[in-house]
């Protein structure tokens, strides 16, 4: 056995999971007893495949602003640096199957998307990489294996 890591995924054994899924990652308790709830959500199998780099930029813009409006409770949401998922942070809301329900509606907000927000100079750091398309394949992907989410092995 490897030594514990201090990073929750690297303790995870990546050639044991099953992509895509949806995963809770923990819970870290804050001093008030307010509660943070992290998700693994899986696009792409470990070391197997990965999202392009600019429909994953894509999908980060269009999930980070699309999912406020399906849930509150929602702290962040951001890419993985492997390019296989994003890591999403909700406070003081345990209801999975509602976290599995307000994923799949930002994803259908991909789907439905004309332009991807944020998309310029101003407001993004690297502009110039995005495809809207991109981010369109990956959430149709995910969507099709919808029933398969809650299936991390």
């Amino acid at each position: 056995m490897t030594k514990k890591m201090n990073v929750e995924s690297f303790n995870l054994d990546h050639t044991k999971v099953k992509a895509p899924y949806v995963r809770l990652v923990g819970v870290t308790e804050g001093a008030n007893g307010d509660k943070v709830y992290k998700y693994d959500i899986r696009f792409k199998q470990p070391n197997k495949a990965h999202m392009e780099m600019d429909g994953l930029h894509s999908i980060e813009h269009l999930m980070a602003e699309n999912i406020r409006n399906h849930m509150d409770n929602v702290l962040d949401i951001g890419p993985m640096g492997c390019q296989t998922g994003f890591y999403l942070a909700i406070m003081n809301h345990d209801n999975y199957d509602e976290v599995l329900d307000t994923i799949e509606k930002t994803l259908q907000d991909v789907l439905k998307a004309d332009e991807v927000p944020a998309c310029n100079e101003v407001q993004c750091g690297w502009a110039a990489n995005h495809s809207l398309e991109g981010a369109k394949e990956i959430a149709k992907e995910m969507l099709e294996h919808r029933d398969e989410w809650h299936q991390v092995f």
